[in-house]
């Protein structure tokens, strides 16, 4: 095959060999939304956690274990590029119902440029609680966040916040690298309700469906749904 190409197209070869990996993806890539992850990664990766951004394939799945039934909000943690916010609005969640809670600022202004119409709050998952309303009423939680690589008690924190907020019967879905059929720091209050492998992922990944087996202490009888502040 070499012989059969002509010396511009052997030179571009070479031209692409001499770049770096990263180079090369930053050239290809462009303006797509894996280059913001990829900028992000390379400024923090132990926030990010993941090596690439999750599938389409494993956001459908993820998405798929949220009921589109419901008038209470939907909560997603970690969203990153929006792969999985993307999920969950063709999932037939309305923007209106659909809260992201974002840490990474860059990830923040992508997020609010390619969703103008689903609030998307700057914060900590450490502190949910106080990013939502007084008596949220809260139908899922769905979380890309990388439990397993933080710290134990800022994953303990994280997760005891699901029980809080969660309505009785509300689902959490996360996913892990971790093949295991076990997630790590699962509160009293939340019964795991199903867990599969999504082997097309890359790396493979397991998403866990938890479900609040009890209504929170901040779940009142008042069932009016508040918006957050986007402006967070």
């Amino acid at each position: 095959m070499d012989d059969l190409e002509t010396p511009p197209t052997r030179l571009r070869h070479t031209r692409l060999m001499s770049i770096s990996p990263v180079a090369r993806l930053h050239r290809t890539m462009g303006n797509i939304a894996p280059s913001v992850f990829l900028r992000e990664w390379l400024r923090h990766p132990g926030a990010v956690g993941a090596v690439w951004p999750s599938s389409d394939y494993l956001a459908r799945h993820m998405a798929a274990c949220v009921p589109r039934s419901g008038d209470g909000l939907v909560i997603e943690l970690g969203a990153g590029t929006g792969c999985v916010t993307q999920a969950l609005l063709e999932r037939g969640i309305h923007a209106d119902r659909l809260v992201v809670v974002e840490r990474s600022h860059n990830f923040v202004l992508h997020l609010r440029r390619r969703f103008p119409s689903v609030t998307v709050l700057h914060g900590d998952a450490l502190r949910l609680s106080e990013l939502l309303p007084p008596r949220p009423m809260v139908d899922a939680i769905v979380s890309s966040l990388p439990l397993r690589s933080l710290p134990p008690s800022d994953a303990r924190t994280i997760v005891a916040q699901w029980e809080q907020v969660l309505r009785a019967g509300g689902r959490a879905v996360q996913f892990s690298y971790d093949l295991r059929n076990r997630l790590r720091y699962e509160p009293s209050g939340l019964r795991q309700r199903s867990s599969r492998v999504v082997w097309a992922n890359v790396p493979p990944a397991r998403i866990f469906t938890l479900e609040a087996a009890r209504s929170p202490a901040v779940d009142a009888p008042e069932k009016a749904r508040q918006a957050p502040n986007p402006s967070s």
